[in-house]
């Protein structure tokens, strides 16, 4: 019985000790992949205005004036190209964008340009390259000019122009 016991033992602390060869350390990967893009920060749902301000009914200006008023800011990844797009707006005839009279069917004509000279076009649904300098800031280089017609009746005209980014 006693050897029973001693072999029963011996064997016991042989399954403990394991096999001798095991290895006690290992490596596992660790690895991320960052893809460019860009954000919309300050969850705005409006790009800015372009606002000529408030004129006289009877005036025949040619005015113009640039994006402005964004609450929203665009960050992206340094080096991302990134291009706009933008659509007719909700008041557009025969391919020209129109302020409209609210409450009424006047329109004014538009143009919108993506330089301050106002010599380079955007055309509807045109993709424009949008350039910046700092990446967690850019601007949306959109310009407008309007010819006053000096006959349309007073009031408010406005227009929505959908903005498309792509990267």
């Amino acid at each position: 019985m006693r050897v029973w016991r001693a072999g029963t033992v011996a064997g016991c602390m042989l399954m403990l000790a394991g096999p001798l060869g095991a290895a006690t350390t290992s490596t596992f990967a660790v690895n991320a992949q960052v893809v460019a893009g860009c954000l919309v920060i300050g969850g705005a749902t409006q790009y800015g205005t372009l606002n000529y301000g408030t004129q006289s009914a009877l005036s025949t200006a040619v005015l113009s004036t640039a994006l402005g008023g964004s609450s929203v800011t665009l960050q992206c990844t340094p080096g991302v190209v990134l291009s706009m797009s933008l659509d007719a707006g909700q008041n557009a005839n025969a391919g020209v964008r129109n302020l409209k009279r609210t409450g009424g069917t006047q329109v004014v004509p538009y143009q919108l340009y993506q330089d301050a000279a106002l010599a380079q076009g955007i055309g509807i649904g045109q993709n424009v390259n949008v350039s910046y300098a700092d990446p967690a800031a850019v601007r949306l280089p959109v310009y407008g000019r309007l010819q006053l017609p000096g006959t349309v009746p007073a009031g408010t005209y406005t227009d929505v122009v959908q903005v498309t980014l792509t990267w």
